[in-house]
């Protein structure tokens, strides 16, 4: 049996889109998950003597997941911009790793399929923040400004669908968002046509209704432009997290945001975002706290203990300081 391990975000999803539209395998069977359940490769370390595609998320954190695999000889396509850390040295693996923090897994699909689905990737790009990229992909599409903003938004709404501490607090899982996907070899016929994205388009907007009432939160040790958040434990907190940090981000670009949002369990889930204008050290900061992770550009905790908020905006301030 094929599996398909990949983010349950707008990157994963996309990015997973284009490689079965240019090699359908209706067999596959789809691993997948919350956008910040990325220790996929446990789901599936019995497999043996399979071909396993893995998509967008860190093969850092499923090391040793990638080794036993390897070792119950399955065939593994690796492709993620994340932090990867040393690859195995297997003929079996094939890994196209980039971690620039101005890719993202769906455009390094996109170079590999040489553009074939390129509009797919645009989308994608933008549902990662990732706004100059989306557009300086889009160019050779010759696309109307209305076509670039509908593929704004669709790779939004796919990414906001991802944000959630369960996969009851999405509004489709992702793997039904996937395999909604599958007829459609073009993404404006699918924006036309889906009774789903009508769904998320209102959810976004009531969720983002809520969040744009929370105050920042102030703070004496506050430095600079750096902005910092905190959202209640509620469902569409926990939805809009995402989307949220990433339009603040855009609002001051040369500011980093945190967003800390309170889990069911007293303890509480952040959300990074470094500079846009300088898109380095997201990674660095959360991976100093148990359960972090990420990328150089957005990075997250997923259970920092309520004990350690403190530490972590000190670190936060003190990592994005200003540079004299």
């Amino acid at each position: 049996m094929d599996f398909d391990v990949f983010n349950g975000d707008a990157d994963g999803i996309l990015a997973l889109h284009q490689l079965r539209l240019h090699e359908p395998k209706s067999g596959a069977r789809l691993i997948t998950g919350i956008k910040r359940d990325i220790k996929l490769l446990e789901k599936i370390q019995h497999v043996k003597n399979s071909d396993i595609t893995v998509l967008d998320i860190s093969h850092d954190t499923n090391r040793d997941a990638v080794r036993q695999l390897l070792q119950q000889k399955n065939r593994i396509t690796y492709i993620d911009h994340h932090f990867a850390g040393t690859l195995p040295g297997s003929t079996l693996l094939r890994a196209h790793i980039n971690p620039s923090p101005n890719t993202c897994t769906a455009l390094i699909v996109d170079d590999l399929l040489n553009g074939k689905y390129r509009a797919w990737a645009v989308a994608a790009a933008f549902g990662d923040n990732l706004h100059d990229s989306a557009v300086k992909a889009a160019e050779e599409l010759s696309l109307k400004q209305t076509q670039v903003e509908a593929l704004r938004e669709l790779g939004e709404l796919l990414n906001y669908n991802g944000y959630g501490a369960e996969v009851s607090d999405l509004h489709f899982s992702p793997e039904s968002l996937f395999q909604r996907l599958q007829p459609y070899n073009d993404p404006f016929v699918f924006i036309a046509e889906s009774k789903d994205l009508a769904i998320l388009r209102q959810a976004f907007t009531d969720d983002m209704r809520l969040a744009l009432t929370q105050p920042e939160m102030q703070s004496g040790t506050q430095q600079a432009n750096n902005r910092v958040y905190c959202f209640p434990d509620a469902p569409w907190a926990r939805r809009i997290a995402g989307v949220f940090s990433n339009l603040r981000a855009r609002e001051k670009t040369d500011a980093a945001h945190a967003l800390i949002v309170a889990n069911s369990d007293s303890t509480l889930r952040i959300s990074v975002r470094a500079p846009l204008a300088d898109k380095k050290n997201a990674d660095t900061l959360c991976l100093q706290f148990p359960t972090g992770g990420g990328r150089s550009a957005a990075a997250g905790i997923n259970q920092l203990p309520a004990n350690m908020l403190k530490l972590f905006i000190d670190k936060f301030h003190s990592t994005f300081s200003p540079q004299v």
